[in-house]
């Protein structure tokens, strides 16, 4: 007997021992490859004002992320199963290599200021539970590759703006027990199927997935706030009536559906007003109304009316003395409707070309085509219905957020982008402004060919040749002679750098003010000696204003004329600051060679000599002693010859560059 047991226990043992070793002998999973993932999405994050990936750093690369704020491993060496970044005012985009982590089951990015679009890639995390990316500015369709999420029980996307319709392929998640879509802008119907009589808790066996209905857990849905039309399928009205409200539905289970014009007129997508009564209320328009109640109507409407007039002659009276601007006093309980009386020149605003969000959004393919971006700022490249391409710039404000004082900077900064009308500055196109869903944007031409910044920095220098390198830096000076010295009152760059030059096919360069609205969302003055990362140079001249002025932009000038002819970074961690490390070899003009790319070829010493005694009259420390755009313009112009003829006679290859320029 004792053998016979010994035996069963010997046998016990082996069967769990030849369980666990596929366990043991599996490969651990690549912590590493997590860490790159999350990396990844610190990247893409443009702004993190409350340090909440601080300790998110490249030092840990070959360790584990474990002991980051946010993230939470299986064991203490273990993979990445939690990430949770809720309510930290991240902004920027959310990267795909997330979908690269293998083992994550909870992925909170709620209330952020992420933008763009949802990755597909997120699609491939088999074992998510929990995806939660409500209220936020995303944009774009939902991705179809969400129904890999196999595993996910909730998935939350509510306040954001995103459009197109809703996947029928979430049918395939047949462990999803909440799914919240409301407060977007979502259009179609919602996918259901034939199915009658269907409720959360029925069994059912069907491999088909015809839309939401084969979902058999499906306890919580909000559909509501969109702009779905059709009908409600009825595999889906055990979900509370409020589920569907704030829609087009056009059957008498919803209730609160948008007024029939905004759903069928053709700027739809971009309104969120009105309502109309379901068919089920009109049953009590025929009730009695007792006469009392109605004396009391009557004479509600006459003191109400009594009020209007006396407002309107005041307001009259008012608008006679001073017809100009007023700002009322702010107050942070009130909406944004009641905070905004700013009265600006409204004839003026009026006789500036005006575009819908909606002709916008079209024109960019639902906000979806995004080129770039700043902490305050989001810019779209698009496409005309007429034909032309846009640059969109979209400002990263909220309703509740905005008062007087912000409606009228953005206004006057309309009027002032108004009047560029130069070659080398970028063209204004017209602006977008309007309340539901709240929007404030500018249109410009689009320079096809990057920024300066990318070309000096991500580009190859041989194809970046010297003559244009030297076209380039001649049209930013006229464009800054032409800013400062032609317009009255002059126009100075917010921040001038060699991001905010922009370059079209032929290589001329186009100014713009991306960054003018640094000063209407920052909350605290900066230090004057920080650096972004597009790598601004305020830090070096103590003596300027934040954001910059007339001879601020003199000084920026001299620094995009050092990265021009060096090919280096303003400033980098390694180097420190190009002003400082060129600033020995401009003192001593037999040095001047030093300044000079090492890959470029045909440089042309008189050209270098003329850059370089510019150079040090604009970055002298003091303001004062830097000269006009004038006269910076006019030395560039005569002292660099960018003539067919002075072209020839150095170089052939230049010859041709100039033959294609023309």
């Amino acid at each position: 007997m004792g053998r016979h047991w010994a035996g069963v226990v010997l046998l016990a043992l082996h069967c769990g021992v030849a369980a666990l070793l596929p366990l043991c002998s599996a490969a651990p999973p690549s912590v590493g490859g997590d860490v790159s993932a999350l990396l990844a999405f610190k990247r893409a994050v443009i702004d993190d004002p409350h340090s909440a990936l601080a300790d998110w750093t490249d030092a840990d690369a070959d360790g584990n992320a474990c002991d980051w704020r946010g993230v939470i491993c299986s064991s203490p060496q273990g993979p990445v199963v939690s990430l949770r970044l809720s309510n930290a005012s991240l902004k920027g985009f959310i990267a795909p290599e997330l979908g690269q982590l293998t083992f994550l089951q909870e992925l909170y990015l709620d209330h952020n200021l992420l933008f763009g679009t949802i990755p597909k890639q997120l699609g491939s995390l088999s074992n998510l539970r929990v995806l939660d990316l409500g209220a936020n500015r995303l944009a774009g369709p939902i991705p179809p590759e969400l129904s890999g999420l196999s595993s996910v029980t909730v998935i939350n996307l509510h306040s954001n703006g995103l459009t197109g319709n809703i996947p029928p392929e979430l049918g395939k998640l047949q462990n999803l027990v909440e799914l919240r879509l409301d407060r977007n802008r979502l259009k179609g119907s919602i996918p259901g199927s034939n199915a009658t009589g269907f409720s959360p808790m029925a069994d059912t066996g069907s491999t088909a997935h015809a839309g939401l209905c084969p979902s058999p857990r499906l306890n919580v849905g909000d559909f509501s706030y969109n702009f779905l039309a059709g009908k409600i399928p009825p595999c889906l009205k055990y979900l509370p009536r409020p589920s569907f409200q704030g829609n087009c539905f056009q059957d008498e289970y919803s209730i609160l559906q948008r007024a029939h014009q905004i759903c069928t007129s053709a700027s739809a997508a971009g309104h969120l007003k009105g309502f109309k009564r379901a068919p089920s209320d009109h049953k009590h328009d025929g009730v009695q109304q007792p006469t009392w109640l109605l004396v009391l109507e009557i004479a509600t409407g006459v003191l109400l009316l009594v009020f209007v007039i006396t407002g309107a002659i005041t307001a009259s009276r008012s608008c006679k003395l001073k017809p100009s601007i007023r700002i009322s006093s702010w107050n942070r309980s009130k909406s944004w409707s009641d905070e905004i009386t700013v009265l600006i020149d409204s004839d003026m605003l009026k006789s500036l070309p005006k575009l819908s969000r909606q002709e916008l959004e079209v024109a960019c393919e639902d906000f979806s085509n995004i080129i770039g971006s700043t902490p305050e700022t989001v810019v779209y490249k698009g496409t005309m219905k007429d034909g032309p391409e846009v640059s969109v710039i979209s400002l990263c404000a909220f309703e509740g957020h905005w008062t007087s004082q912000h409606e009228l900077f953005y206004q006057n900064k309309v009027i002032d982008l108004a009047r560029l009308n130069h070659e080398n500055t970028a063209k204004f196109l017209g602006y977008c402004r309007e309340s539901d869903p709240f929007s404030r944007m500018l249109v410009f031409e689009y320079a096809s060919n990057g920024t300066l910044y990318e070309h000096l920095h991500y580009g190859e220098a041989a194809q970046f040749s010297w003559f244009r390198r030297m076209k380039i830096a001649i049209g930013i000076a006229q464009g800054l002679r032409y800013l400062h010295t032609e317009l009255q009152p002059p126009f100075a760059i917010s921040d001038l750098n060699s991001n905010s030059v922009y370059v079209t096919e032929d290589f001329t360069p186009k100014l713009v003010d991306f960054e003018c609205w640094k000063m209407l969302f920052s909350r605290h003055e900066k230090s004057l000696g920080h650096f972004n990362n597009k790598a601004s140079f305020r830090g070096r001249d103590s003596s300027e204003d934040k954001h910059a002025d007339v001879q601020g932009n003199t000084f920026a000038f001299g620094v995009i004329l050092l990265e021009i002819i060096s090919g280096r970074l303003p400033y980098c961690k390694d180097k420190g600051y190009l002003v400082d490390w060129a600033i020995k070899y401009l003192q001593q003009p037999e040095e001047i060679g030093k300044l000079v790319d090492p890959e470029l070829s045909n440089v042309r010493t008189e050209d270098l000599a003329v850059i370089c005694s510019v150079v040090s009259r604009c970055i002298d420390p003091d303001p004062s002693k830097r000269p006009s755009m004038q006269i910076i313009a006019g030395a560039l112009e005569t002292g660099i010859d960018l003539s067919a003829a002075g072209i020839l006679k150095e170089s052939s290859l230049a010859w041709a560059e100039l033959a294609l320029s023309l």
